[in-house]
This record gives structure tokens, C-alpha cells and sequence, in this order.
């Protein structure tokens, strides 16, 4: 993501909302619980290269692993059940939770808050909306969350129910039990 725009006096309801988005097909936008239409813009080149590597180590996982879940790029919506629509930079879902859903409902904003989330600071971002993000996904039942720092070097790991826990210039990262196998190689996104 590259340094979102809250628009706090701009409330919408669902029906607005969905007009905003088609009528500006070249921005992603989000929604907070209370509202607030949030604009998030292309990202930079930066950016760019770091979530390329993200997104092609997360989905060569998925793919070999598609009886496990389904994975989602930054482009996809989730309506948490606490009303926000957010697009996380890397997500997936359980495959049991995806296949409940209705065909409509996988083909539209996908109503449910995903098992693990990524989100990867660009030099743009404030830290500590991210940071409310991942909470936030904590919040609405997600298991596992990554809030990738490149700047400073850091991860913070965030599991249902417990404390964040940072690392400090860790050279990989473990899916653990929500992702098994998966290990995310963070050499190109650090540098």
C-alpha cells in the first residue's frame, strides 16, 4: 500500500460506496467499521518490486496447497464482520470457510475477515494505521497476521489472542499452523 487517504467526512453506505469504486476503476478503495471511505493509491516502484516478491513466494504455496485454502492479492475486498471493507496486501482463507460460501458471495466483496493477512509498509505509510489495521484483523477473526516493515527491518507478528510479537532483521518467516509449510524469504523485500 502507498500512503492511504482517510476521507472522514465522507460517509458512505454500501450502495455509495459500490458507485465510488466503479466509477474509478484506476484506485483501490477501503472502508473503515465507522464509515470512512479510505483511498489507497497505485503503489511505487519500490513497493512494486517488494510485493512482486511477496505475491510469487505466498503463491507458489497456495498452489501447491489448494486443498489447504484459497489465497487473494491486494486487489480483493473482504468485508470484515465488523462492517470495514479492507484489502489486505497478501490473504488467505481456509478452504472449509471459502467453500461455504455462495458462488455470488465469492464472486463479489467476500463477506468474512481472512484466516492470515499481510500488510507491507511502503515508505509512505503511517506505521500506526497499519498497525490498527492488524488489529483490526485480529479483531474480526483473522489467526495469523504479518506487518512487514522494510523500512526499519522489522515483522510484526500478530496471532489470535496473544501479544505482537516483533522481530528485528529476521531473514525468514514461518506460516506456522495456519499456513504449514509456507516460508516466507524476506531477502528481497529487505533490500
Amino acid at each position: 500500500m502507498n500512503g492511504s487517504l482517510t476521507v472522514r467526512a465522507l460517509k458512505l453506505d454500501d450502495a455509495e460506496f459500490e458507485q465510488v469504486v466503479r466509477a474509478n476503476p484506476e484506485w483501490n478503495f477501503e472502508q473503515t467499521a465507522a464509515g470512512d471511505l479510505v483511498i489507497v493509491p497505485p503503489t511505487g516502484g519500490t513497493s512494486g518490486k517488494k510485493n512482486l516478491s511477496l505475491s510469487r513466494q505466498f503463491g507458489n504455496w497456495v498452489e501447491e496447497n489448494l486443498d489447504k485454502g484459497e489465497g487473494f492479492d491486494s486487489s480483493t475486498l473482504f468485508i470484515l464482520p465488523n462492517g470495514a471493507k479492507r484489502s489486505p496486501d497478501a490473504s488467505w482463507v481456509q478452504r472449509e470457510r471459502w467453500d461455504a460460501l455462495t458462488q455470488q458471495q465469492q464472486d463479489g466483496y467476500v463477506p468474512l475477515c481472512p484466516d492470515f493477512v499481510v500488510e507491507l509498509r511502503s515508505p509512505t505509510d503511517r506505521l500506526e494505521q497499519l498497525q490498527a489495521k492488524m488489529r483490526e484483523y485480529m479483531d474480526n477473526g483473522a489467526r495469523l497476521g504479518w506487518l512487514i516493515n522494510p523500512q526499519d527491518r522489522q515483522v510484526e507478528i500478530y496471532r489470535q489472542g496473544q501479544q505482537v510479537e516483533t522481530l528485528q532483521n529476521p531473514f525468514t518467516l514461518s506460516g506456522e499452523d495456519v499456513l504449514p509449510g509456507f516460508t516466507l524469504n524476506l531477502r528481497r523485500i529487505f533490500t
